[in-house]
């Protein structure tokens, strides 16, 4: 939602100057270096990304119209749900836990958290390391690296959309240059014309100009901004299981490990030391369970 309204403030701010100057707005209705820009940047767009990346652009750009992805309340029922999973393995033993991980869809406290069951690679990430642990033979600092290794693996591939856009971005000023040179041209060809045509030739050909670099900084380049940002925010639940599951590892209570991974949250979306507190005591109510 935000994206369009952004949308519509960069038209009706360089559109509204314009015409309040005393523009003539159809001498911006030039839609031959519309097409000659988009279509060049698309074409550079495709020939310059592998399929794959083809693919998981026009998979995340859907997602810029949608809100976020994690709130407050959804952290809450993360450090929940990894609480009572380390409070079960905390009582009965780490091998209390092979139903839940082998079967997560029909585990009991999998299910209460439906949105953690949605999210296949968080899920993927949660189950992994707990089965990991549950041998019983593994080294924290050696856990840590496996799981930094696996979170740089996954930015990089949630940062391919963004940079790929971005690089379109920077494209479009260029392309725009093309299309301008290309209406000099064509002014050129006509300089026997009389002046009034010539200057609205020159006009159509700079419009050229224009419209790359509004498309570039006004458009495109937004989007990749946004895109990742929202791929640094999707990071965000993993690296709070992490936290989690290796102060577990180093020893610390359920209790005191949840709170590990309260702090590695971004501020806007960190629960308080006491919501947490509260959403640890919903688990262990008769309500809860």
């Amino acid at each position: 939602m935000f994206v369009a309204i952004g949308w519509v403030v960069v038209i009706a701010s360089v559109i509204g100057s314009f015409v309040g100057v005393g523009g003539h707005l159809p001498a911006l209705v030039q839609p031959f270096e519309f097409l000659c820009i988009f279509g060049a940047a698309v074409g550079a767009f495709v020939v310059s990304n592998p399929v794959s990346t083809l693919r998981k652009t026009l998979k995340s750009l859907p997602a810029c119209f949608k809100g976020p992805g994690y709130s407050k309340e959804k952290y809450l029922e993360l450090i929940a749900l990894l609480y009572e999973l380390l409070q079960k393995a905390r009582k009965d033993g780490m091998m209390a836990l092979e139903a839940d991980v082998n079967a997560p869809e029909e585990s009991a406290i999998f299910q209460k958290y439906s949105h953690v069951l949605e999210d296949h690679h968080l899920l993927d990430f949660i189950v992994d390391y707990l089965r990991m642990m549950s041998t019983g033979n593994v080294n924290v600092l050696e856990v840590q690296d496996l799981m930094d290794e696996e979170l740089a693996t996954h930015h990089a591939e949630s940062s391919v959309a963004a940079q790929a856009i971005q690089k379109m971005a920077d494209g479009l000023p260029a392309f725009g240059i093309v299309a301008a040179v290309m209406g000099v041209v064509h002014t050129m060809g006509s300089v026997g014309a009389p002046p009034a045509v010539l200057g609205e030739m020159i006009a159509g050909a700079l419009v050229g100009t224009f419209l790359g670099i509004l498309l570039s900084y006004g458009f495109i380049g937004p989007v990749a901004d946004l895109l990742g940002a929202r791929g640094r925010a999707e990071a965000k639940p993993f690296q709070c299981v992490k936290a989690v599951l290796l102060a577990s590892l180093s020893g610390y209570a359920p209790a005191i490990a949840v709170e590990f991974g309260r702090k590695v949250l971004f501020t806007a979306d960190r629960p308080s030391f006491q919501e947490l507190e509260d959403a640890v005591r919903a688990t262990k109510s008769p309500k809860a369970a």
